[in-house]
């Protein structure tokens, strides 16, 4: 049943057909093997309680959020700070591309509006410094991968309500890792640059200038704050977080008449269609998950790895890299909604914390993101950069090296996530 499952989903994909319709034929096939009479009755059920959830509602306030931050211009006075702050290293704009994705994943939590965001402004400026079209628009995807890390961030929100563990645990969580990324493809920008002797992009501009574009990107840099202060300290629900951050950004924007009605318009149209397309997908994968539940996947797959049960690490590892492949082939929101409830319940049997699995699952699905085929981000980056798909397909092995490497880090030092979330519990 399985293998005929995946089969059909895989000829539906090749042939383009829409992902959620992909999904809802190869759980009715599913269906076929199991008893023909229940799909009338459950999936209908299945697929409206996969997006019944008050936690879901946060997915497209943060999305709208991310948005109306571009369509105000506020991404331009982030940029401005990672300029200064720097931009008169050696291979400054590579700096600041990293940088200001780590600044934009604080609003956003979205590698894809990163890149689109960034990509248009940095990609120009990297090459006019002297690197390579190939190499800009490969650290402008890899990059990216800080937004769904960061919080806050969209896949945890989806994670959280698949498993009921805390989001407030999960955005801390991933913080270090967040971070820790950020600063290795600062490390692989930099020997890039002193490899091809590229100068520092400007002169240090002292402290007065970079004082003053914190204080003119302040409202842009207060949004993380209110989002994470406000479901850490338990103030505010995950959704009504994202709906606070979107208003704050709302308002600002039309007082200081950087937002218009129509830009607002524009960006609440964008977030309909983005957040209808994910939820339709969350909703179709929500059969399938129900169909391998019934099934008892889940014990099946506890089984295989059952020699391995007694080595948190080991499972990890296992689930990492059956979550990784996946990645490459799905849509990342499905893959997240199929495969969490097969994998969870085997990681907690095997002694793995929650928070540090959703932040593994999070991490594999986001790398995901810039791994050929699907690799959503690199699309992205190809288009701003005007670059052939292909040709960035075969350089961006070494940004997706540097991902995975973190990665294991996570793996295998498991206070790198659960140390902020325990400090602060």
């Amino acid at each position: 049943m399985l293998i005929t499952m995946f089969l059909v989903f895989v000829v539906h994909a090749l042939l383009g057909v829409p992902l959620f319709v992909s999904l809802l034929v190869t759980s009715l096939v599913g269906f076929c093997f199991v008893d023909l009479e229940m799909v009338a009755r459950v999936m209908p059920q299945q697929f409206f309680n996969g997006i019944n959830s008050f936690s879901l509602m946060a997915i497209p306030f943060f999305i709208l959020a991310g948005n109306l931050l571009n369509a105000s211009g506020m991404t331009t006075r982030i940029m401005d700070v990672a300029r200064c702050l720097v931009g008169h290293w050696r291979g400054g704009m590579g700096h600041v591309n990293v940088v200001g994705s780590v600044f934009f994943a604080g609003v956003n939590g979205s590698a894809v509006a990163d890149t689109s965001a960034l990509g248009s402004i940095l990609v120009p400026a990297m090459r006019k410094d002297g690197y390579s079209t190939a190499f800009a628009a490969g650290l402008t995807a890899g990059s990216s991968l800080i937004g769904p890390i960061i919080p806050p961030s969209i896949f945890m929100i989806l994670y959280s309500a698949l498993t009921n563990t805390s989001v407030g645990s999960l955005f801390l969580a991933g913080v270090v890792p967040g971070l820790l990324l950020g600063v290795a493809y600062m490390i692989l920008n930099a020997m890039y640059a002193y490899k091809h002797h590229l100068p520092a992009s400007e002169k240090w501009a002292g402290w007065s200038v970079l004082l003053r574009s914190l204080l003119f990107a302040l409202p842009a840099l207060v949004a993380p704050f209110i989002i994470v202060a406000g479901i850490v300290f338990g103030k505010v629900t995950p959704t009504e977080s994202g709906a606070l951050t979107a208003a704050y950004v709302a308002v600002y924007g039309l007082l200081s008449r950087s937002l218009t009605l129509p830009k607002l318009l524009s960006a609440v149209i964008e977030t309909a269609r983005l957040s209808s397309a994910i939820f339709l997908i969350i909703a179709a994968s929500a059969t399938v998950s129900w169909l391998l539940s019934y099934v008892q996947a889940p014990a099946q797959f506890g089984e295989l790895i059952a020699p391995f049960i007694h080595s948190p690490t080991t499972v990890l590892l296992l689930i990492s890299l059956i979550t990784f492949v996946t990645g490459m082939f799905m849509e990342e929101v499905s893959a997240l909604t199929l495969l969490t409830p097969v994998l969870w319940p085997v990681a907690i049997q095997a002694g793995v914390d929650p928070v540090h699995l959703g932040l593994v699952i999070t991490f594999n699905i986001t790398i995901a993101l810039i791994t050929p085929p699907m690799g959503a981000c690199v699309y992205v980056a190809a288009a701003v950069s005007k670059l052939d798909i292909l040709d960035l397909f075969k350089t961006i092995w070494p940004f997706v090296l540097v991902a995975v490497l973190v990665l294991l880090l996570v793996i295998f030092f498991p206070v790198l996530v659960l140390w902020l979330p325990q400090m602060l519990a």
